[in-house]
């Protein structure tokens, strides 16, 4: 058996049953008595390039080992199913377990995002104070005046 990278565009009004269409692929290969070494949701991203007048779409991956038969029927899938939008299948000389970089970059987008809000409420915070703090002594001026 050979080892394959199966990269899946999916329409993103189809983002819902996306679990159930990898969980339908996996039984696809492993009824044909391959194996799934990695199995990714890299979730919904821009595309390069509008296509059908989509600019977003949900990003699968799994690399997995199988024989032609099970990728036979697998491409066929992808095909006649319209809700992906784009596939590539990629021979690979060996099984790739760790993780891929795009999912590396999610987890650090979502980590720098934990980080992001709590920086910017202290520049909105500060910037409240000066417009109170200005508030203030235009209100004293009037007074004065």
């Amino acid at each position: 058996m050979r080892h394959y990278e199966v990269t899946l565009i999916v329409h993103p009004d189809q983002s819902s049953q996306v679990t159930t269409m990898i969980e339908k692929y996996k039984e696809l290969i492993t009824s044909g008595g391959g194996i799934v070494h990695r199995s990714e949701d890299w979730g919904r991203k821009h595309l390069a390039y509008p296509i059908n007048k989509i600019y977003k779409a949900h990003y699968l991956m799994m690399n997995v080992e199988c024989d032609q038969e099970t990728l036979d029927k697998l491409n066929y899938n992808f095909r006649f199913n319209d809700a992906v939008i784009r596939n590539l299948i990629i021979s690979k000389s060996e099984a790739i377990t760790s993780p891929s970089i795009m999912l590396e970059g999610n987890d650090k987008d979502k980590d720098e995002a934990k980080v992001k809000p709590k920086t910017e409420t202290k520049v909105e915070a500060k910037a409240d104070t000066e417009v109170k703090d200005d508030k203030k002594s235009e209100a004293s001026d009037e007074v004065k005046e």
